[in-house]
């Protein structure tokens, strides 16, 4: 009788699938990143038109690979993980394109093994000694803003004004925002039509520098759909160097304040400014004194 053929899973050299190699792995988790981070945007988030009903959630490949200047194909390949060379300078554009958060860079260079030309690090205009002169500004309220008017930091008089930015959504955390939808800082502030024009044409003269990017084009997008006020602004073109001068502020509880404000300018350009405001009047001197504090 003549023996059996081992069967074919016993032979040497039959384990199976041949494992994925680490840079294989690598570009497979890049994909999936990629994925769901195009997947959590939607077209208003980086200034798109809305074109009707889609079937899958977040953006299409073409509008990320419009909003990064690349090819349809490149970034199609990019998403499924085929072994493509990728520049820092493309990927730049991709991070910029899904509105990747500091961490969420870091991790795309990471996995594309690709050095950061521009690595993105902690805010230094708000350093520790800037958060201890705005608690040492007390009574007088002060806060730091980006030329986006992104809230980056206050002290407890300025939210005793315009209200608990704690409480507020990141995204809300924005004058030109609160400004232009309800919200106390509109509330309180006696001349907020006045106002601002000038905070538009200040805005629209800031972007000049910034009007590549997304998260600018976002808010801008984001304001026009939910203010025709604003929207007509924009239309203006209207454009102005930041500057000081008095706001007027009518606080519920506290009384008519009246105040001149200054920029201190953090960073070398026009960007990141510390704003304090002080008392035009005696009166509004001792009413400083009595602004709640949490």
């Amino acid at each position: 009788m003549s023996l059996a053929t081992p069967p074919a899973q016993a032979r040497t050299g039959s384990a199976g699938p041949r494992p994925a190699t680490p840079d294989e792995a690598r570009r497979h988790e890049l994909a999936a990143f990629l994925r769901s981070r195009r997947e959590r945007l939607t077209p208003e988030q980086v200034g798109l038109p809305m074109t009707g009903r889609r079937r899958t959630p977040g953006l299409r490949r073409e509008e990320v690979a419009q909003l990064a200047a690349v090819g349809v194909t490149w970034y199609t390949w990019l998403e499924q993980g085929r072994d493509i060379q990728v520049s820092a300078q493309v990927l730049d554009s991709v991070a910029r394109a899904l509105l990747l958060d500091p961490s969420e860079r870091a991790h795309l260079f990471t996995l594309a093994g690709t050095d950061d030309p521009v690595p993105v690090r902690e805010c230094p205009s708000v350093t520790p000694s800037v958060r201890l002169l705005l608690e040492r500004l007390a009574p007088y309220p002060a806060v730091v803003l980006n030329s986006r008017y992104d809230v980056l930091a206050y002290n407890a008089q300025y939210t005793a004004i315009v209200g608990d930015l704690d409480r507020l959504a990141p995204e809300d955390r924005n004058l030109m925002w609160m400004a232009f939808t309800p919200s106390q800082f509109r509330d309180v502030l006696i001349d907020y039509r006045t106002e601002r024009l000038g905070m538009v044409a200040r805005f629209r003269s800031a972007m000049a520098d910034h009007s590549s990017e997304p998260a600018w084009k976002a808010l801008v997008a984001r304001v026009l759909k939910a203010s025709p006020d604003f929207a007509e602004l924009w239309q203006r073109h209207d454009v102005m160097r930041p500057g000081n001068g008095i706001k007027r502020f009518q606080v519920p509880g506290v009384g008519l304040l009246r105040c001149e404000y200054t920029n201190f300018w953090l960073s070398p350009q026009l960007g990141t400014r510390m704003i304090t405001y002080t008392p035009l009047d005696d009166g509004t001197r001792a009413l400083m004194d009595e602004l709640p504090t949490p």
